[in-house]
């Protein structure tokens, strides 16, 4: 993606089911479960580099010891901060202490059977260590104890907020961060009680009584109790003081999360290919934890699936198929070629059906792979005209004939390449645009002066200003006659508020199309009549409020927007033309048929939260308010 946008964040949590002495024995290393959570944090690091944590509970520990412990940073590589402030605790052991397990556990932390680890990418709220996952929630007892890190946005904090209130409790600060942690910690607490008493009532002991709580303790009805009114895109996972613990999907899956199983650990993650490097997989041993369902392991080891909230229509994200998740999944690998296929149509009518004189290539590097889709594409479009050509040359066709249409290929360079050391460390807007304009180089030669198209394919263009203050005047330097840029996902038209940093409708350049329409057209009434209809929407119940937002784009065809897009992206001064194509929600659903959440493309959110977040976001436009619709 062109453009940058911070995004979801990751989660990884084990579950060590034998003693540490096992895996010293077996695998050499008391360091088993700490190398691995460093596997998965680590391939992981895509999702979250402005921060990272880790908790570790250790079970079966005599009072007065300490079994939770957490480690947070925001260091410019946080993650190895984090492993290298563990490790450096057990740099002076001998071997002889390095294996005996009960000798470590005993003296020092992040040697416990459960792990929880996070990677945060800031969406909103500052920046500070405060903010990072995972959160505690402490307590002398060890059942209610409770660990949370999560990627998730909630679209009605207000409302859990007030929740908190009403049960009489006195919130430090609204997040939704805080707001999840003290709704499930205060079920949890009820649940404690409930059992406390039911146990007192049995004549038992309160020793007693707390080991009984640990072992009979219900979580999934705690979860049913907290998750009841939540509303937004979520992965929350959690540990409990005594060992229990917990991955909880929201009920239309749009965040994602996979699990695993042996008879040595329970794992999950927000990507399955981790899973897989981390204990050398295949993808069919891998398991999505199931929409409106949380995965409950038991202090035993125990793990299973329970639901906790009727799950809906399934709305994956489909964002991390087209972006955010790593490639090597082989699934989003498959459909990405799949997405760079199905825009060589659109392909194909910029440049007017000429790849004899077109080159084609990708920008930036993490649309390579709809690269290779688009490229195939292109082979069987020219395969399909070679058929023909050489069915038109007759009964008996000359060799030469025949050859000179079987050698013709896709022409294809790498024309563009980021130099990762030019750094635009410069704050004054016009001497840093100078310096954006250089972040890329070009491979000089590669295109025919005045002769050439060229096709780059983007992974998704949401604001654009990349592609207009850096990346189109630097491809213009090689003087193709057309520049086509094609975006593997479709135009970008309303905000996301399920965890990408997309929440305001004038970032979007499809929206900026579309209104420079409106106006052109005599049709600003429009605008008004919308943010009348939003300010309406938005004094119904959260449930009946619907999206009226569709109708700023509705006279209009995505071709139409497109060809504005190109219009505005255009910088001044450029000697190619300059065409902006993007895939349709057709092609979309056709390469992702199982992520079908659409709603920041067609405006189709899959929960009231989001709807009022659309209406929340065009007022703010039309009142000329800058802050956030969540």
């Amino acid at each position: 993606m062109s453009d940058f946008l911070t995004h979801e964040c990751g989660i990884a949590l084990l579950r060590l089911k034998k003693p540490l002495q096992y895996y010293i024995d077996k695998y050499g290393t008391a360091f088993y479960g700490l190398n691995k959570m460093y596997l998965l944090m680590e391939k992981q690091h895509n999702r979250g580099q402005d921060g990272a944590g880790l908790a570790n509970i250790k079970l079966d520990v005599s009072p007065g010891k300490r079994y939770i412990s957490r480690m947070r940073s925001l260091d410019g590589k946080p993650i190895q901060d984090v492993f290298s402030n563990i490790m450096g605790r057990f740099s002076e052991l001998d071997s002889d202490q390095l294996s005996n397990a009960d000798f470590l556990q005993e003296n020092f932390a992040f040697t416990g059977e459960l792990s929880l680890g996070h990677l945060r990418y800031g969406t909103y709220g500052k920046n500070d260590i405060e903010n990072l996952h995972p959160f505690l929630r402490q307590n002398n007892w060890r059942t209610r104890n409770l660990v949370v890190a999560g990627n998730f946005n909630m679209t009605n904090v207000d409302e859990l907020f007030n929740v908190l209130i009403e049960i009489g409790q006195h919130p430090k600060q609204k997040s939704d961060t805080v707001t999840v942690l003290e709704k499930i910690g205060h079920y949890l607490d009820v649940e404690n009680q409930n059992r406390f008493d039911a146990l007192k009532a049995e004549g038992l002991d309160n020793r007693t009584i707390s080991e009984r709580i640990a072992d009979t303790l219900d979580l999934g009805s705690v979860l049913k109790s907290s998750a009841s009114d939540f509303d937004g895109g979520y992965v929350m996972c959690g540990l409990l003081g005594h060992g229990d613990a917990f991955v909880l999907r929201d009920p239309n899956g749009i965040r994602p999360a996979y699990w695993y199983e042996d008879d040595e650990i329970v794992v999950a993650a927000s990507e399955r290919p981790v899973i897989q490097t981390a204990f050398n997989l295949t993808a069919d041993k891998v398991r999505e934890v199931d929409p409106g369902h949380a995965l409950i392991i038991r202090r035993n080891g125990d793990a299973s699936m329970e639901k906790i909230i009727e799950p809906g229509e399934r709305t994956a994200c489909s964002f991390e198929r087209i972006y955010f998740s790593r490639g090597n999944d082989i699934d989003i690998y498959k459909e990405r070629k799949a997405l760079g296929e199905k825009v060589v149509p659109k392909i194909l009518e910029a440049i007017e059906h000429d790849l004899d004189n077109t080159v084609s290539s990708f920008i930036p590097n993490t649309a390579e792979v709809c690269y290779y889709g688009m490229i195939k594409g292109l082979e069987t479009y020219l395969n399909r005209s070679k058929i023909e050509r050489i069915k038109g040359l007759g009964a008996n066709p000359s060799a030469e004939d025949i050859e000179s249409i079987l050698i013709e290929r896709p022409r294809i360079e790498k024309v563009a390449i980021k130099d990762a050391k030019l750094r635009t460390f410069i704050t004054n807007d016009s001497s840093r645009d100078d310096l954006v304009a250089h972040v890329y180089d070009v491979a000089y030669g590669s295109i025919r002066r005045g002769k050439d198209n060229l096709v780059v394919i983007d992974d998704s263009i949401v604001r654009g200003t990349t592609l207009k203050k850096s990346i189109l005047k630097i491809l213009d330097r090689l003087g193709p006659k057309l520049i086509v840029v094609a975006s593997s996902a479709p135009q970008i038209r309303y905000p996301d508020c399920y965890g990408i940093d997309m929440a305001r409708m004038n970032d979007f350049i499809a929206f900026r199309a579309a209104v420079s329409l409106l106006k052109e057209r005599g049709l600003e009434h429009i605008l008004q009549e919308t943010y009348e209809k939003c300010k309406t929407e938005l004094k119904k119940p959260l449930a009946e409020i619907m999206n009226p937002v569709t109708a700023i784009y509705d006279p209009f065809t995505a071709d139409e927007i497109s060809d504005k897009i190109s219009e505005l992206l255009t910088p001044e001064g450029m000697g190619a033309d300059v065409k902006i194509i993007f895939q349709t929600i057709e092609g979309l659903h056709e390469a992702c048929p199982n992520h079908t959440g659409d709603w920041y493309f067609t405006g189709n959110y899959p929960t009231p939260g989001g709807r009022r977040v659309v209406n929340k976001a065009f007022v703010y436009y039309m009142e000329g308010r800058t802050e956030r619709a969540y």
